[in-house]
């Protein structure tokens, strides 16, 4: 067996055990705990299969950001899991069909070179040798010409979801002071000094 084999092995078993650990996983921050694990396995593999940007984005994006948030926020609210648990039986139908559906196109997908072995010869712009050009250029190549207008549409998508969720938490408290820039504007002399004369002996 050689090392890229063994480290191969060797990271898809971890991946797959801290996977399963995060449903299994009674306390929710162990959970997460066991999420970022995935990601940095899941990163391990990318690299060995020559995709060193996919693998950083990975690292960089779900583990430096999303990961680390999701593991403040459970940390910081006060949830009570056992209400939330209580209710899972509920779901188990439509739970159970998301996952049989899933399975399905998992079965599809890694089962499509067996079915079909000529499918990799068909596809539209193959992946070029790293000698030529390397793997984040490929990337970007494909990305920024062929999918540059679905990219644009992405980023409106998660433009409108980001003032909508802006939108929905913003609670305009009426005992709280804020500014008027228009009023601090149109401030003028006369509306803004008071000329006041005290007598002598006598204070505000």
């Amino acid at each position: 067996m050689g090392l890229q084999a063994l480290f191969f092995y060797l990271f898809a078993f971890v991946a797959v055990a801290s996977a399963f650990m995060v449903v299994w996983a009674k306390n929710p921050v162990h959970s997460v705990l066991f999420l970022i694990l995935v990601f940095f396995n899941a990163a391990g593999l990318f690299l060995l299969l020559g995709a060193e940007f996919l693998a950083m984005l990975l690292l960089v994006v779900y583990v430096g950001a999303v990961a680390v948030l999701f593991l403040f926020v459970v940390m910081m609210l006060d949830i009570d899991f056992k209400a939330l648990r209580s209710g899972a039986l509920r779901y188990a139908p439509v739970g159970a069909l998301i996952g049989i559906i899933l399975a399905a196109e998992l079965v599809i997908v890694v089962g499509g070179s067996v079915i079909s072995p000529n499918v990799a010869k068909t596809v539209a712009m193959p992946i070029p040798p790293i000698s030529q050009r390397t793997n984040t250029a490929a990337l970007g190549d494909i990305l920024y010409t062929n999918y540059v207008y679905f990219f644009q549409i992405a980023g409106l998508v998660l433009l409108v979801a980001m003032i909508g969720a802006i939108v929905l938490t913003l609670k305009h408290r009426q005992d709280i002071k804020r500014q008027n820039i228009a009023r601090q504007v149109a401030r003028t002399p006369a509306t803004s000094i008071e000329v006041v004369t005290v007598k002598p002996g006598q204070g505000l």
